[in-house]
């Protein structure tokens, strides 16, 4: 992914202002405050200056990386933009505009240009990807920035002393200059004209009405291989991340099965390399290891030591401007296979990120008292994707300029996913139905399967426990030994903003607030209770299973250890011993029925 900074509306012209206009740029490239190295953007920089305003660009090159370096401009340079993002229907966008706009370079994100110049700033549902940008029209003297519906690509907006406005990648890059910062809301687009922001992207379900669309498997899952097969547009080697949880070994199956029939194909052949990482003997090795077996991928597994983790987590801390419990830990060891992915010469990877909150994956949804109670909640976590989930997936993997594309994300699988009646993605044993069952079902495939029975219907693996079960144990470990009983009785007065309510929680504030002590910056990171639950409701389902402030999945009462002899049918019935339980009042043996991969 690229950096970008715009400074629009600085009362100073200076090359002195330029310069450090530049400065707060680079901050988006070291990977660390002693490294030199580009991580957001490797490839190319440039800036582009116009009276006191100020676009600037780190590049990382994934489509056209010989000429798609910016800024980019319109025929006689009145329009500039600057952007971090992919948009897959650039393509069609310049076949609408072949002979009427000229094209300069073969970015995907030129199209922006003719857009805005034929629609003005009711453009942006136009676009089919994943997007932040700024642009400037010299003409009027305005400005507009938007930012991807959901927010996988991150965006921040700055106000700085003189009634500048700053746009910025990271929050790094506006924390010394602007007397104030915040997350730039996803879905949205900021106009100069206005002075504020509205909304572009306005789904049905975004009102948190429970649909009533029939649910039908074929559709979903046509949904979802579009979703893949557009994101395989790449001019540089790609892979896949795989896990061996649901998510990320449909995305893998589905990327082999129809890598064939795209142009990366020609120019990298139809070999697809697959990443995992995970502590010696963890359960995601062990089936990560299996399901690129099954779908013939050129796999690369790669180990870490809990003492590897520790060591990276002031990085990983610095690069994901966050303090949150449960990104931090998931996002140490993706920022760890990130750099050996890096290594090997691969840009772009593709992931399974999303899932879990359109279909309700997370194991606490299993006590939804009803569907009304699941979609809201299903609704409120899509929502927040962009603080938690999309923040750690791209933030962890830029930090070694490496691309990261989510598949479960498209804005038109998300309307197909979002649009179906929530009582069919339900927790119910008594149907046979575990979670995310929606997904297992339509790609259940008996005459052309597209992974093992037992990885389609393995449980769900919160990634951070998934990497090794020892990692999280050993993280606690470490932090209940560098925060004492003192510091926490005094918790609240040290930290009265987001309260760390454990020791391990309390460490990584300590540092967080080290790397980035303004007001602001800690305002971006939400408060919410640690076992991620979205609404007090939900909050309320998992009281009596889970008397725990840690937010591991390992903790809910329904999840099976990996390493328990119980595995999953077809039907996602949970099986002990080879003999199907029978469910009473949705449990077996006196606990929660559900399924679990061998």
């Amino acid at each position: 992914m690229c950096g970008i900074l715009a400074v629009l509306g600085c009362v100073d012209w200076s090359q002195a202002k330029r310069a450090r206009v530049l400065s707060c740029s680079r901050r988006q490239a070291p990977s660390i405050p002693l490294r030199t190295d580009n991580h957001r953007g490797p490839d190319w920089s440039g800036l582009y200056q116009h009276e006191g305003n100020f676009l600037a660009q780190q590049r990382l090159a994934v489509v056209s990386p010989l000429s798609g370096d910016q800024p980019l401009y319109n025929e006689d340079r009145t329009v500039v933009v600057v952007a971090n993002g992919e948009i897959y229907n650039h393509k069609k966008i310049r076949k609408q505009f072949g002979g009427k706009h000229a094209f300069t370079t073969g970015s995907d994100c030129e199209v922006i240009i003719p857009l805005y110049e034929e629609y003005g700033e009711n453009f942006v549902d136009m676009l089919d990807g994943v997007f932040a940008f700024v642009l400037y029209d010299t003409r009027s003297r305005t400005y507009m920035a938007a930012r991807d519906a959901i927010g996988v690509n991150p965006l921040y907006i700055g106000w700085g002393a003189d009634g500048s406005v700053w746009f910025s990648s990271e929050m790094k890059a506006l924390n010394e200059d602007c007397v104030r910062f915040d997350i730039f809301p996803p879905g949205h687009l900021y106009s100069s004209a206005t002075a504020g922001f509205r909304r572009w992207y306005n789904p049905h379900w975004f009102l948190e009405q429970v649909p009533n669309t029939p649910y039908k498997p074929l559709v979903l899952r046509e949904a979802f291989e579009k979703a893949v097969i557009k994101r395989l547009m790449t001019d540089v080697p790609f892979g896949v991340l795989l896990s061996g949880g649901l998510d990320s070994s449909l995305v893998a199956s589905v990327t082999k099965r129809h890598l064939v029939e795209t142009e990366a194909a020609e120019k990298f052949g139809t070999e697809l390399h697959s990443f995992v990482v995970g502590l010696e003997g963890s359960p995601d090795l062990k089936a990560a290891r299996e399901v690129a077996d099954y779908l013939g991928t050129i796999h690369h597994e790669f180990h870490f030591t809990v003492q590897d983790g520790i060591d990276a987590i002031e990085e990983v801390i610095y690069h994901d401007e966050t303090y949150d419990v449960t990104t931090i830990r998931a996002s140490t060891p993706m920022f760890l296979m990130a750099r050996k992915i890096k290594s090997l010469g691969v840009k772009m990877v593709l992931s399974g990120e999303g899932s879990d909150e359109l279909l309700g994956g997370y194991l606490y949804f299993h006590f939804a008292p009803n569907k009304e109670e699941f979609h809201k909640e299903t609704c409120r976590k899509v929502k927040a994707l962009h603080q938690y989930d999309c923040l750690r997936a791209n933030k962890a993997t830029s930090a070694w300029g490496l691309e990261v594309r989510v598949p479960f994300l498209d804005k038109e699988f998300i309307n197909v996913a979002m649009s179906m009646d929530p009582e069919w993605k339900l927790y119910d044993p008594e149907q046979g139905r575990m979670e995310k069952w929606v997904m297992r079902k339509a790609f259940d495939d008996e005459e052309q399967p597209y992974l093992p029975k037992h990885i389609l219907y393995r449980q769900k693996e919160q990634f951070s426990d998934g990497v090794g079960y020892s990692w999280i144990d050993g993280l606690k470990s470490f932090t209940d030994q560098q925060v004492t009983d003192e510091m926490m009785k005094n918790a609240a007065q040290t930290y009265p903003y987001n309260t760390p309510v454990n020791k391990e929680a309390y460490y990584y504030r300590m540092i967080f607030e080290r790397l980035f002590p303004q007001d602001s910056a800690r305002e971006t990171v939400p408060w919410g209770p640690s076992i991620a639950c979205s609404t007090p409701a939900a909050i309320e389902w998992v009281a009596q299973w889970k008397a725990s402030n840690d937010p591991s999945g390992r903790l809910i009462s329904s999840h099976n250890d990996s390493t328990s002899s119980n595995h999953a049918n077809g039907n996602g019935v949970a099986v002990a011993n080879g003999h199907a339980g029978a469910a009473v009042n949705g449990k077996v043996n006196g606990e929660v029925a559900v399924a679990v991969a061998v």
